[in-house]
């Protein structure tokens, strides 16, 4: 099976839009939405430190194939996100060096890959920051296809092209890109809430008294 692609015509944030959302941490996305839209655990950054900020290009591949893998990194558009419905497969590497350094060389924001990745030592190097499940050295082949920009099931999530990717060391948050301008302004709120929690705190007001904590009941 060729790899197919799904035709798509989401809106591409702006400059401006991407740098409002660049301050949002992915605990926060996740609280603004119910404290829900956040993928498995399981899924975090290569390294400590290395943020994602972009809209998802979804990948969907054959199991153990990353034909499309190749062929969207090899056509994403700077501030792309590629997200891997690699389901989970952690015996099987659906990126690596080549696959990262084009994206570099492409200007993409980050890889999510529900599955692993290989070549750790090289990817820490690189200015590209890659999210997975595990690292093993056996690659994938490149025979049967798969989808490309279609909905996809991700980390117990679903995302579809242009959703919003937010990641960092908690993790990597989803924001659909339907519900972006509100979520946004609950995201802006939520920090200016939590900013005037710990100037509270430092005045001298409890965490319990901030959060209306019910009085313990002493027992004997």
């Amino acid at each position: 099976m060729a790899v197919q692609i799904a035709r798509t015509n989401f809106h591409r944030l702006t400059a401006d839009e991407l740098a409002a959302w660049k301050k949002v941490p992915a605990a926060i996305a996740s609280d603004a939405q119910n404290r829900s839209m956040s993928l498995s655990g399981e899924i975090k950054a290569l390294k400590s430190g290395w943020k994602i900020c972009g809209q998802a290009r979804t990948v969907e591949p054959t199991p153990g194939d990353n034909a499309c893998v190749h062929v969207l990194c090899s056509t994403m558009q700077p501030g792309d996100v590629i997200v891997v419905a690699a389901a989970g497969r952690e015996d099987v590497a659906m990126a690596g060096e080549m696959v990262t350094r084009q994206c570099m060389i492409r200007k993409g924001a980050g890889i999510v890959v529900d599955g692993a990745v290989r070549d750790c030592e090289v990817l820490l190097g690189l200015n590209m920051p890659v999210f997975c499940r595990s690292v093993t050295p056996r690659g994938p082949v490149k025979e049967f296809g798969g989808f490309i920009d279609i909905p996809v099931g991700i980390g117990c999530m679903s995302i579809s092209p242009g959703d919003i990717i937010l990641g960092d060391d908690d993790g990597v948050a989803v924001v659909p890109l339907v519900r972006a301008a509100a979520v946004l302004l609950r995201c802006q709120e939520q920090m200016r809430t939590e900013q005037s929690w710990v100037k509270s705190m430092e005045a001298g007001k409890t965490i319990a008294e901030l959060f209306n904590v019910r009085q313990p009941e002493y027992i004997d």
